[in-house]
C-alpha cells in the first residue's frame, strides 16, 4: 500500500468570500441606490480585470479596480450616476465585513491542532487584518500577505511561490484553503495542495477543466475535522461534485 503524504504544515487562506461574508457589500450597494443583485457581476469584473492585468504583465490594486469597476457597472444601469463619495462609501465596505459563521470555530480548531495559518489575498493586508481583529482571530495567524508583494494576482504561480517563500516551506508542505475553484486550480498547479470550501446555495460547481482539490468541505469547521482526524493525510479524499 502506498504511503499517504503527511498532513500540510501551513494552511494558506484566501480571504474574500472564503473568510469574509460579502452580505455587507450588498447592503452597501443598496445604500447608494444600486440593486444588491449587482454585486456578483461587479466582483467578478474586478477579478477579471486583475487577472487580465496579471496575464499581460501589469498590476493594479484591488481597491483601484473596484472603484473603476463600480463606476463602469453603474454606467449601464438605470440609476443616477454615482458620485465619487458614493463609490468610496461602497468600496470602503470591504473593510467592514464580518467572517462567515463557521470561521471562528474552524480557525481555532486548526490553530489548536498545530497548523501554521497564513493568509494570501488579492485584496489588501489592511482589510484582512481588520476582518480578523473583529473576529478575535488575528493572533491565530502568523502571516498576513497580499498580492502587492509579488505584484501579480492569484492564480498566477508567482503569487503562490511568494507565499510559500514567506512562510519558509516547500509547496508540498502547504495547502491553500479557498472558496474559488480557480484559486484551488492555481495553487495545485504551483505544487500546493488545495482545500475547496463549498459555499453558496446551491454550492458553486467545480469545473472539470480545473485541477481537483485535495479536500472538499462545506465550511472551516468541517475542514478542521477532516484535517485533525487525519483525512488530510490518509484514506480516500471526499468526492468532488462537478
Amino acid at each position: 500500500m502506498p504511503t499517504a503524504p503527511p498532513a500540510p504544515k501551513v494552511l494558506v487562506f484566501d480571504v474574500n468570500e472564503t473568510l469574509s461574508d460579502m452580505a455587507g457589500m450588498r447592503s452597501r450597494l443598496a445604500s447608494v441606490g444600486v440593486s444588491p443583485t449587482a454585486f456578483p457581476r461587479w466582483f467578478a469584473g474586478v477579478l477579471r480585470d486583475g487577472f487580465a492585468l496579471t496575464a499581460a504583465g501589469g498590476y493594479a490594486d484591488f481597491a483601484d479596480l473596484a472603484h473603476d469597476g463600480l463606476r463602469a457597472l453603474t454606467d449601464g444601469m438605470e440609476v443616477p450616476a454615482l458620485t465619487d463619495e458614493a463609490i468610496e462609501h461602497v468600496v470602503a465596505g470591504f473593510a467592514d465585513l464580518e467572517v462567515h459563521p463557521d470561521v471562528p470555530a474552524g480557525v481555532r480548531a486548526l490553530h489548536r491542532a498545530g497548523f501554521r495559518l497564513v493568509t494570501m489575498t488579492n485584496g489588501s493586508v489592511a482589510v484582512t487584518e481588520a476582518l480578523l481583529e473583529r473576529a478575535g482571530l488575528r493572533d491565530h495567524f502568523e502571516l498576513l500577505l497580499d498580492v502587492r508583494g509579488p505584484r501579480c494576482w492569484k492564480p498566477a504561480p508567482e503569487a503562490y511561490r511568494y507565499t510559500i517563500d514567506a512562510a519558509d516551506v516547500t509547496p508540498a508542505d502547504a495547502m491553500l484553503v479557498a472558496v474559488h475553484p480557480w484559486d484551488i486550480d492555481g495553487a495545485v498547479r504551483a505544487g500546493l495542495r488545495g482545500a475547496w470550501i463549498r459555499r453558496g446555495t446551491p454550492p458553486t460547481a467545480y469545473s472539470s477543466a480545473m485541477r481537483p482539490p485535495t479536500l472538499v468541505a462545506d465550511g472551516l469547521d468541517e475542514l478542521s475535522h477532516l484535517l485533525t482526524r487525519g483525512s488530510g493525510s490518509s484514506g480516500p479524499h471526499p468526492r468532488v461534485d462537478r
